[in-house]
Formats: C-alpha cells, structure tokens, sequence
C-alpha cells in the first residue's frame, strides 16, 4: 500500500501549504517514463520517512496552474516544502540517495 497522496490544483494549499510537517511534491504525468521510474522509489521514501515527511504526488497535466506556479518545465521534479515555503528542489529521474541527500537536512 502507498503511504503517497494525490493533490490538485485545489487542495494543494490545504494539503502541502499549510502542512504541520515537511511535504515532498513529486510533480508526474502519466506519459513521462521516468516519472514512472521514480514512482517505487517515491513510495519507499514515503514509508520509511513517514513520521517526518509527507509525500504527494501533482499530475501535472491535470493541475496545470499549480505546476505554472512553481514554474515546473520538467517532470519529475521534486520540491520539498517545509511551513509553506519551497526548501529544496530536484529535477529529473535520480537515485534514492541523491533525493535523501536533498530532503533529509530539512527534516
């Protein structure tokens, strides 16, 4: 089971925003194959981080003006979010331990 939610354009204030802990965004489209790719890793993280971290995915075709926000040109991208505020930003496929050396200082 995915400890991974899916946010729109209308809720992502409510569910990322305004969080009491740090979000992982995974901005995807269903027709991008490394989204795909980093969909198991992005559930991994979600479990083993679960405590500390929430983890969200934004199809970015379905949600365009979120996505226009954040000025999301590639996909995947990744923004972590902690009280409201963008704290770190990764773009493209990468290997778990590149995306925790991002995230886990923010924690």
């Amino acid at each position: 089971m995915s400890n991974v939610a899916d946010v729109t354009d209308k809720n992502f204030t409510e569910e990322v925003l305004q969080s009491s802990k740090p979000v992982l965004v995974d901005f995807w489209a269903t027709w991008c194959p490394p989204c795909r790719m980093m969909a198991p890793i992005i559930d991994e993280i979600a479990n083993e981080k679960g405590e500390a971290l929430k983890v969200v995915k934004l199809d970015t075709d379905a949600n365009p003006e979120t996505a226009g926000n954040y000025g999301i040109v590639s996909i995947p991208t990744f923004i972590l979010f902690k009280e409201g505020r963008a704290v770190a930003q990764v773009i493209g496929g990468r290997p778990k331990k590149d995306l925790l050396k991002e995230i886990d200082p923010h924690l």
